[in-house]
């Protein structure tokens, strides 16, 4: 079975006429989106606002109305994917380098629901490396200061080039192995100039949908 795709489906269902839909980015909400777009075909009228410019061209492709964050009062639902999440539901994100657009999109709407496969449940975070934006400017002083935090840093790169964001930023993965205070981490990564979000995700989340091989497992 695959778990992304029953898990990223099964929460396509729960979209009703007239919402308005954050649309996140990855493997797993890709089965989503073409869920969503199949029952755009059959009838259902949604807004669609992507995480990303490569949900962008997802939706677009195959018929999902667009509109930008700037452009509504209000986002019903969104639904994304995660890199690993917790019982708490509390999610790393960003392996997709979209995490800043996502983190916007999920503070602005009325719920958020997460679909991922079994495998990215875990017990506690931090085995998945943290993403961090952060701007470009004096990046090197940035990373030694994240390292100065005891993790382990690596700039992204898209083969031989550096990885930049579709806010023209740069992505350092930070390998803590473990994280066992999310907040705490959280605040100290975003006290630091120069980075400019991180890819930790805490009480955004409502529920989640995790693919296993007998279905689809709702956490709350």
């Amino acid at each position: 079975m695959n778990e992304k795709k029953v898990a990223g489906e099964r929460a396509a269902h729960l979209v009703q006429d007239g919402m308005v839909v954050g649309l996140g980015t990855g493997s797993t909400v890709h089965y989503t989106i073409l869920e969503l777009a199949s029952m755009v075909k059959d009838g259902l009228s949604i807004t669609g606002i992507p995480t990303s410019k490569q949900t962008e061209l997802l939706a677009r492709e195959h018929g999902i109305p667009l509109v930008t964050l700037g452009e509504v009062e209000k986002i019903d639902l969104t639904i994304d994917g995660a890199d690993e999440l917790d019982g708490q539901l509390t999610l790393i994100k960003g392996g997709g380098g979209a995490l800043l657009r996502e983190k916007m999109i999920a503070y602005h709407s009325k719920k958020m629901i997460v679909v991922a496969d079994s495998n990215k449940l875990v017990r506690q975070l931090g085995a998945f490396p943290l993403p961090v934006e952060v701007v470009p400017f004096g990046y090197q002083k940035t990373m030694d200061a994240l390292t100065r935090l005891g993790c382990r840093t690596k700039l992204r790169t898209n083969g031989e080039e550096i990885f930049i964001t579709d806010n023209e930023n740069m992505i350092v993965d930070c390998s803590f192995d473990s994280i066992p205070s999310p907040p705490k981490l959280h605040e100290w990564l975003n006290a630091i100039p120069g980075v400019v979000e991180n890819g930790l995700f805490i009480g955004m989340a409502e529920q989640a949908f995790i693919g296993r091989d007998g279905g689809v497992t709702v956490i709350e």
